[in-house]
């Protein structure tokens, strides 16, 4: 049905004014469509580049062995899941996966969600409601940012990484459960959380820690197992682990892990879990073969770590400011909205695809690009973008 008149001159009219400003800002998202699958070099428009976008860090969504696992699953257990998983649709790889998943983070429980954020969502409102206080760092992901939002408990927000500022706040707080919230991996800035004094802060002041790992599994610690293993931290009860299915390990989907108490918990009480249709069996079976490419894929976090100290040693002599990661999260800071697009469109041209990263995903005035490297890339491909970043310099 068209619009009527009246509706194109009021609210399509406020709609196509705002449109305007976000393109004056240099703001608007472009959306592109490729004619390939997820990998290095991919074809938009007809025409191949080389991706530094995705966050295939391990390089295994395009796998062969994924490939065919998911196929092999799909002949055994079909295309959908038909249910949520507390109907009928919770099926013997779902299963499999969740004690794969506790036992390779070492956790008692782990527990399926269709996305990271749905994930987010789901367990903060099940966790912290009215009378209860949240501790978040303020460049959290926006699945965190919403979820306190939506959750109704008391929101707490303290600077990056500062502990001394989240122990004064914790302090302070009268709140009858308390929650702090974090990135793992800080997904726009590359760096770490402090996890371990975040922990410690948990403990003396009686709080749960969740800890989003969207970014660190599969990369970072002993056999990719994540932040937590990367400081060597205990799988404490007070520790709620979530982690992504998308990134690293090549396929889509998320998980929470912990105690048996809190997966009980979330089972009963997380909304995003409970009332959606559980995802594919297919694309479990994929993931249980990815977790034994992540077990065994030391010499692909390695080559990602070679890539990493490349671009660096390349752009060193360069006006280019990279930001402190020691991650495959690689920001080149300009701070310009107009410019960061400019640059984006110049390596576009060259034919070397690089996301341009504006507010309000980061902070205003801190425009960037967001290289992401992957262990399918490359020393060559790496070495095409440094010339032309120098080049651009």
């Amino acid at each position: 049905m068209p619009d009527t008149p009246a509706l194109q001159s009021s609210l399509h009219a406020e709609l196509a004014a705002q449109l305007d400003q976000l393109a004056t800002d240099g703001l608007t998202r472009r959306r592109r469509t490729l004619d390939s699958c997820c990998q290095p070099l991919a074809v938009v428009d007809g025409r191949e580049l080389i991706s530094f976008c995705s966050n295939d860090y391990l390089g295994l969504a395009s796998d062969a062995g994924l490939i065919e696992a998911a196929c092999a699953g799909a002949r055994r257990w079909g295309v959908g899941s038909g249910a949520s998983h507390l109907v009928s649709g919770h099926l013997l790889p779902h299963q499999a996966l969740e004690e794969r998943l506790a036992e390779f983070t070492g956790f008692p429980r782990a527990l399926l969600f269709s996305t990271g954020y749905m994930a987010n969502l789901g367990i903060v409102a099940a966790l912290a409601g009215r009378g209860d206080a949240v501790f978040a760092d303020k460049l959290n992901h926006a699945s965190l940012i919403d979820a306190v939002r939506l959750s109704g408990a008391e929101s707490r927000r303290y600077a990056h990484g500062d502990l001394v500022a989240l122990e004064r706040l914790l302090a302070a707080s009268s709140a009858r459960r308390k929650l702090i919230l974090t990135d793992a991996v800080f997904s726009m800035d590359g760096d770490l959380a402090p996890l371990p004094g975040l922990l410690e802060l948990a403990e003396r002041f009686d709080a749960w820690l969740l800890v989003d790992d969207a970014h660190g599994f599969g990369v970072l610690g002993a056999q990719g197992r994540g932040s937590l293993a990367h400081f060597d931290l205990p799988s404490s009860e007070r520790i709620v682990y979530m982690g992504t299915l998308g990134k690293a390990a090549g396929g889509s989907g998320a998980f929470v892990a912990g105690s048996q108490t809190l997966i009980e918990w979330l089972l009963q009480r997380a909304r995003t879990y409970i009332f959606t249709t559980a995802s594919s069996p297919l694309m479990a079976c994929a993931l249980l073969a990815s977790l034994d490419l992540i077990e065994a894929g030391d010499a692909r976090r390695e080559h990602l770590r070679q890539l990493t100290g490349r671009l660096h040693a390349g752009l060193a002599a360069t006006r280019w400011r990279l930001l402190a990661s020691s991650t495959a999260i690689q920001p080149v800071m300009i701070g310009d909205n107009h410019e960061t697009l400019a640059v984006a469109d110049a390596l576009y041209e060259r034919g070397l695809w690089v996301a341009a990263i504006r507010p309000p995903t980061v902070p205003k005035g801190s425009a960037r690009l967001r290289i992401s490297l992957t262990a399918a890339h490359s020393f060559e491909q790496v070495d095409k973008l440094v010339a032309a970043l120098r080049e651009l310099a």
